[in-house]
């Protein structure tokens, strides 16, 4: 399997944990939990910013002194915006499950400057990108436009035999206005379950390439390069972005040998 693609080995509690100490990286870290009905999830550390997203499933959320109730709603990533939940560095945070829960939790690196929030699914902005055969959906739930210290979090929903995060683009060089530095997660999901997507991550020089099919539930590492995502007829790809780097801002560079695919 490659080094950048996890899939998890068991389907309770924590079932993904990604770190930068184990990611070899900076800032991003990713968790995702399964929770079956009482059951517990907790987190928060000093240093470390948190969005909490509910893939699925609906659970009871508190944030350090703050109890906000019953939060989630859609039982898969398929059926509509999310409910979220924003946690400051240096909060803790519990959820506790209601029925059965996907949850991921994002962090990044931050000082605890900004109040605990929930995201609803009425508060989030949406777009189209691409034309033809390569449109996708896209739910920006932590977009550079609202409050965070470091992390940006969106979800994309690629129909089938569609392409994404296409034509190929990078963030791993801190050159800003023209490009940023952002580290990359993405947490797939296919509908139906059974089917599979692929992904490219390389550099310009191939001294990274890496092209994985990836299924239901996989989580895979953009530590830099491009990171192109293909569907497969009657398939539809969902996928989970969490990025931060060392400026809050996303600013990419297209493949300059595919730039001709955004004139046509």
């Amino acid at each position: 399997m490659s080094k950048l693609k996890i899939h998890p080995a068991t389907d309770n509690g924590r079932i993904v944990h990604v770190t930068p100490e184990n990611a070899g990286w900076t800032y991003v870290g990713f968790d995702l939990w399964k929770l079956k009905p009482g059951e517990v999830a907790k987190g928060g550390e000093a240093g470390r910013e948190v969005c909490l997203v509910f893939i699925g499933g609906k659970g009871r959320v508190v944030a350090g002194a703050q109890d906000f109730g019953l939060i989630g709603e859609r039982n898969s990533p398929f059926e509509g915006r999310p409910w979220s939940v924003y946690v400051p560095a240096g909060e803790t945070w519990s959820v506790e499950a209601e029925n059965n829960v996907t949850l991921a939790v994002c962090t990044a690196p931050g000082e605890g400057k900004l109040p605990a929030r929930v995201i609803g699914p009425d508060a989030l902005h949406q777009e189209m990108r691409g034309k033809g055969n390569n449109v996708r959906h896209v739910t920006n739930i932590i977009p550079e436009w609202e409050p965070a210290e470091g992390l940006l979090v969106v979800e994309v929903i690629t129909p089938g035999g569609n392409t994404s995060s296409y034509p190929p683009h990078k963030h791993d060089q801190d050159n800003l206005p023209h490009e940023s530095l952002l580290e990359e997660t993405y947490y797939h999901r296919i509908n139906p379950p059974q089917g599979f997507a692929f992904q490219r991550v390389y550099t310009d020089d191939r001294s990274l390439d890496e092209a994985m099919a990836v299924e239901d539930g996989d989580v895979t590492l953009v530590p830099k390069g491009y990171h192109p995502c293909a569907t497969t007829h009657g398939y539809d790809l969902y996928y989970l972005n969490v990025m931060a780097g060392p400026k809050r801002t996303w600013k990419f560079h297209n493949a300059p040998e595919h730039q001709w695919l955004l004139k046509v």
